[in-house]
């Protein structure tokens, strides 16, 4: 069977122009699930009573259950609660009317989250305790010392299960066509169904897949090599 080059070519260019939404989702994502993350990290670590519990319960969920599961969750399910709440409370807003990408933010921070939890525990686990110690001596409260001591070791210990963990959910984001946003594999997903090349489009996915997290590989690359020297 002889590739189509002409339509694999025109592909290609058409689903590179949709990088942009991919990298936005992978961005905004990481952007709202760190802080969350790290917030279950410290009731792990801490044990506070309750919040452990419902972290633990929490990232067992995200990380038992398939992606697209809590894909039709977010959004099938939760916009028609939403929408029979904020109709209950007559704020006339239309849920439905939402852009897709929000939906692709919600699910990919959610599920993220319980991811960079454990990457976090364990590296701030890593920094040894008498940096603490040493920094409440020297009179530092636990969030200043938190701030400069214990994150800038735990983050150097974290980068390279950051990078791996930035990669897959860059190829998780494949996944956002389901909820009609517009990413690489939507926008090669629709050119194949023009005229069935479906082998010239999933190439076209494969390679830009391949550059995009090759680029994000070597930006991690350059920074942990940066942050060892110092």
């Amino acid at each position: 069977m002889e590739l189509n080059l002409s339509f694999m070519l025109a592909a290609l260019l058409r689903a590179a122009a949709a990088i942009p939404v991919t990298v936005n989702i992978t961005v905004v994502s990481l952007l709202i699930a760190s802080p969350l993350g790290f917030l279950l990290a410290l009731c792990r670590i801490y044990r506070i009573r309750a919040l452990d519990t419902l972290a633990g319960i929490y990232i067992s969920f995200i990380r038992g259950t398939p992606m697209v599961l809590q894909i039709l969750i977010v959004y099938s399910i939760l916009p028609s609660l939403l929408n029979a709440f904020t109709k209950s409370l007559g704020l006339g807003i239309d849920i439905f009317a939402l852009p897709p990408i929000i939906y692709a933010w919600a699910v990919f921070s959610l599920n993220s989250a319980a991811g960079l939890s454990e990457i976090f525990r364990s590296a701030l686990l890593t920094v040894d305790r008498g940096q603490m110690e040493a920094a409440r001596a020297l009179g530092m409260s636990t969030p200043l010392a938190y701030r400069l001591v214990i994150l800038p070791q735990a983050f150097v210990f974290a980068l390279p299960n950051l990078s791996n963990f930035t990669v897959t959910l860059i190829k998780n984001t494949s996944l956002a066509f389901i909820m009609t946003v517009r990413d690489i594999t939507a926008v090669a997903r629709i050119e194949a169904a023009r005229g069935y090349n479906y082998i010239e489009a999933y190439l076209d996915i494969f390679l830009l897949y391949i550059a995009l997290c090759g680029v994000v590989q070597w930006l991690f690359d350059r920074a942990e090599r940066k942050l060892a020297k110092g």
